[in-house]
């Protein structure tokens, strides 16, 4: 896709430059480049504090319609708004669930008393949401999903039972967007419902998880009668919804995933050049692949954001998750031989990482959370190539 900037577009770049020097500063000077992967825990507070910042600049929800409360941007500025935050040092969005993933959503399929409800929250910066799809038994095989809706018929209200794995901000998001299972005895993507339920009440049990960098970013929901707050669409939707979701998290939402990888590359560069490693042969040719692959990624993502409006999966978006996570999963490993015996050394007790040692051992997950790279191969080859489905054997215990 060839991608052009008109003399509006350059002026909007001016825009966003300026907002950003003038405001990315005093307390928030501290944010500059964190709060990316592995460092997610940090300055939890003080980034839900530069979300506000952002929305009162009018910079949440920029490519949302203007019916809906955003800007309208094109698909050209909102590039242009991620390539600004990322040279100015933009921290991890903490409103990224809401503003890329439920805001889209409630727009596309929800009602106006839906969007009148919700939308204003997520693009104040003042509400966050988290996202209740993967569940003990159901990772990669989202339409596994157990977690149960019953219909109150005395109130009209559902009530959610069930538990959510591997949620990020749970423990921060005042809501969520919840797949359960409306319709007794259902299987597969059938019967499946879309919930938005809020998470101070009664009945919702958030549990954090500790990784292996020792910190929580992500946490274990349990949901206990749960009354939700809406259903979005009608019952049995859940299925189609929330793949039209998916599209949404493959689109423009991976513009500010792209933010934080450039950013991790360009310390990883200026770690090279400080210590010599960036002599190295080796390390030279991983960095341009690195950047190279980067740049695939920055216009895959066009080519998905190119004509779709309501979610629906590309082809081009099913290559997408496998090929990020790998990439960011040999990031990893190239920050630690930029980094070489520093790599394996710990600052102090007991456990005090570096960002780049957080970030490599937090790409150890990236090609098993949000679909194995295995299950990404199957998808491609059966939804985007017209393969046949893998075979199940059945295994008969002896």
């Amino acid at each position: 896709m060839k991608l052009e900037f008109s003399k509006e577009d350059e002026l909007f770049r001016q825009e966003v430059a300026s907002w950003l020097k003038d405001n990315l500063c005093g307390e928030y000077e501290q944010l500059r480049y964190r709060g990316g992967p592995g460092d997610e825990h940090m300055f939890t507070r003080e980034r839900e504090a530069w979300e506000r910042q952002l929305a009162s600049g009018g910079w949440v929800g920029i490519g949302w319609t203007e019916k809906d409360g955003g800007r309208g941007a094109s698909i050209e500025q909102q590039v242009i708004f991620h390539e600004e935050y990322a040279k100015a040092g933009g921290p991890g969005r903490v409103g990224h669930i809401g503003e890329g993933l439920a805001g889209p959503t409630i727009a596309a399929f929800g009602s106006q008393a839906q969007k009148a409800k919700y939308l204003p929250g997520i693009l104040s910066g003042k509400e966050l949401w988290c996202q209740g799809y993967s569940e003990p038994g159901a990772g990669s095989d989202l339409a596994a999903v157990k977690t149960k809706a019953v219909l109150d018929e005395s109130t009209g209200q559902w009530k959610i039972s069930g538990q959510k794995v591997w949620t990020s901000l749970a423990q921060d998001a005042q809501w969520c967007f919840v797949i359960a299972r409306c319709e007794p005895g259902s299987v597969a993507h059938k019967g499946l419902g879309f919930f938005l339920v809020e998470m101070a009440q009664p009945g919702v049990d958030v549990r954090p998880i500790e990784q292996l960098t020792g910190t929580s970013e992500f946490n274990e929901v349990f949901f206990d009668d749960a009354i939700a707050a809406d259903i979005v669409g009608e019952p049995g939707d859940g299925w189609k919804i929330a793949m039209a979701l998916l599209g949404f998290e493959r689109g423009v939402s991976t513009l500010g995933q792209q933010t934080l990888f450039q950013n991790e590359l360009n310390e990883v560069i200026a770690i090279a050049k400080e210590n010599g490693m960036a002599k190295n042969p080796d390390i030279r040719r991983r960095i341009a692949d690195a950047h190279s692959g980067l740049q695939i990624m920055r216009y895959n993502s066009m080519r998905m954001l190119s004509d779709s409006e309501d979610g629906s999966l590309q082809k081009e978006a099913l290559i997408y998750k496998l090929y990020w996570a790998s990439w960011h999963r040999n990031l990893g490993k190239l920050a630690m031989d930029v980094l070489g015996p520093q790599s394996e050394l710990i600052q102090d007790t007991p456990y005090e990482l570096t960002r780049l040692q957080s970030l490599f051992l937090f790409t150890r997950s990236d090609t098993i959370y949000g679909g194995t790279n295995q299950i990404q191969r199957n998808i491609i080859a059966e939804r985007g190539l017209g393969m046949p489905r893998e075979p199940k054997v059945e295994i008969n215990p002896v």
